[in-house]
């Protein structure tokens, strides 16, 4: 069975296999991804897996309403707990986009319909022959970028979106030959 070459070993193979590129309609995991993408910003995709579970036990299983309601005393248990990326602006950013998040659904419904309405509620499968050909940012991930910015989310460049738009299933980026390729 072939797979993408970042995901043959270890805790990538579970993310590649069952959750990256395909399509998440839950907000909930779409809150999680975007908490966990930008605590991404500067480091490997694989830190941040290895500290998910301690994300999960520090955010409350990812509740963007809690989240939203994250007052000084609890960011600071939040910088002083080992278990995740004790970035002081990563962590400032994380409850900021709770909030933001929560007017994003009131807005358009939920979140995944917002997400959704830059490519028509239609995934884009790209074909890939090879891994150095997948782009790091795309004119998409800059329009959502910007967009996300001017609404007042944080650490949401475009390398981040795009990263994100890959884990949430916008955009499916498994090569070819890759056996999850094209499968939703």
């Amino acid at each position: 069975m072939q797979r993408c070459n970042w995901g043959e070993h270890g805790l990538m193979i579970k993310y590649h296999d069952t959750e990256w590129g395909k399509i998440t309609k839950d907000d909930t995991v779409l809150f999680e991804f975007l908490i966990l993408e930008s605590a991404q910003a500067g480091l490997n995709w694989l830190t941040v897996l290895k500290k998910r579970e301690g994300y999960r036990k520090a955010y409350d299983n990812f509740d963007y309403k809690k989240v939203a309601e994250y007052d000084e005393k609890k960011k600071e248990e939040l910088k002083n707990n080992p278990e995740i990326i004790r970035n002081h602006l990563k962590i400032e950013s994380s409850v900021n986009n709770a909030q933001r998040f929560l007017e994003v659904q009131k807005e358009f419904g939920s979140f995944y319909n917002y997400l959704w309405s830059f490519v028509d509620g239609k995934q884009i499968v790209n074909h890939w022959e090879k891994q150095n050909e997948v782009p790091a940012s795309t004119p998409l991930s800059d329009k959502i970028s910007k967009d996300l910015k001017k609404r007042g989310f944080r650490f949401v460049g475009t390398t981040i979106v795009y990263s994100y738009m890959q884990a949430v299933g916008v955009v499916d980026d498994h090569i070819v030959s890759c056996f999850c390729h094209g499968k939703k």
